[in-house]
């Protein structure tokens, strides 16, 4: 045990870091697990799963528990992991929305040529 006050303060403030960080060491770890065995069993909401622990693992990332790197390559390793793949709903969108977006830039450059033209006959 320290003599100095910095110094013991120090070491209580050590041990509430560790507490913290095991804490938010184990959420993640569970989630994992979670999802790990909801994928094996082939349940419907892994991919919600999967989200969750992905979040967690973003977390512990942001606090330091684990580098930006490790959290990068555990998520990387539970999106490989999974086996019923959710249907894309973003892709439908898009192509809704894309039809949408030409017509706009059709009418952007109209409007732009309409004002070069005013400007030149000025």
């Amino acid at each position: 045990m320290p003599n100095i006050k910095s110094a013991m303060k120090r070491v209580k403030v050590a041990e509430k870091k560790t507490l913290q960080n095991s804490m938010i060491k184990s959420e993640y770890k569970t989630a994992i697990k979670k999802y790990e065995t909801a994928n094996a069993n082939k349940d419907a909401n892994a991919s919600e799963l999967l989200s969750k622990a992905k979040k967690k693992i973003d977390h512990a990332s942001t606090k330091g528990v684990i580098s930006k790197n490790a959290a990068s390559r555990k998520k990387s390793r539970l999106e490989k992991k999974l086996a019923v793949k959710p249907v894309a709903k973003k892709t439908a969108a898009k192509k809704e929305t894309e039809p949408k977006k030409e017509t706009a830039k059709a009418t952007k450059t109209t409007v732009s040529k309409t004002t070069k033209t005013a400007k030149k006959s000025e």
